[in-house]
């Protein structure tokens, strides 16, 4: 008997310094929650800063994809604004014959040499830019027709012809420099309205301000400036040294 309660103690001493070994070495459960924790604090972190990484290069492409059309829009409103023509319309009126030219504030009408829309070249157009305001904002449509029958300039182009040029636009202003002249005193200057029947001329030069709305901002940019140079505005050199299209649409006055 007193070798069995020998062993029986020895036993017991075993299995509990095996208890207070393993309980020694293994994780309490407050341990392994802080531990959770940190892992929970740091996959959000990694994931957050993911999201961000990934946010920031879709607005980035999104902005340079805007940038681009933008950046091609402008460059054919300035191409075709260059190549604007001094055509004169012969009227019956008592005003006389008169340049195809009108421009105004948020308005251009003009005769280019350069269609648009089409991919081949139809001879003259008639060319219009209006800004139309919309719900969410603005857009710059063009509207381009064949300078065809005699009132074109007059009735205007058909609203079904006009395409967005730019859109997301708050803002635009066409704006028409007046040269110096220097028998009047008078230095070159900036107006915003031209009218070719009193003027009797193009202007020398166009500007168009164009200003978009940051949404998330909630307030609009600075305006982006165009500046066109009109090689045709002094159109009595044109009809002189161009004995083709220079003369052609001088003299083209549609009958």
């Amino acid at each position: 008997m007193e070798l069995r309660r020998q062993r029986n103690s020895i036993l017991r001493k075993t299995a509990a310094t095996g208890m207070s070994v393993l309980a020694a070495r293994g994780f309490t459960l407050l341990e392994v929650m802080i531990t959770l924790t940190i892992l929970s604090m740091m996959l959000v972190i990694i994931f957050g800063a993911f999201r961000l990484g990934l946010s920031a290069w879709q607005r980035g492409d999104s902005t340079k994809e805007e940038y681009q059309r933008f950046r091609t829009a402008s460059e054919l409103m300035l191409r075709q604004i260059k190549s604007m023509v001094p055509l004169k319309i012969k009227t019956e009126k008592a005003e006389g014959d008169y340049l195809a030219f009108e421009g105004k504030l948020r308005t251009l009408k003009f005769i280019s040499a350069l269609p648009i829309k089409s991919r081949k070249p139809e001879g003259l157009v008639y060319a219009m830019y209006e800004f139309k305001e919309d719900g969410d904002g603005g857009r710059i449509v063009l509207y381009e027709e064949k300078a065809l029958n005699k009132d074109f300039f007059e009735v205007g182009p058909k609203e079904d012809s006009g395409v967005s040029l730019m859109e997301g636009v708050s803002e635009v202003r066409f704006e028409y420099c007046r040269p110096a002249d220097p028998e009047k005193n008078q230095e070159e200057k900036w107006e915003e309205e031209w009218n070719a029947k009193e003027e009797k001329a193009l202007p020398k030069a166009v500007r168009v301000s164009i200003t978009y709305k940051n949404e998330k901002k909630e307030k609009e940019e600075a305006p982006m400036t165009l500046l066109a140079s009109i090689p045709a505005h002094q159109f009595e050199d044109i009809r002189t040294r161009a004995p083709g299209l220079g003369r052609r649409a001088i003299r083209q006055g549609i009958k």
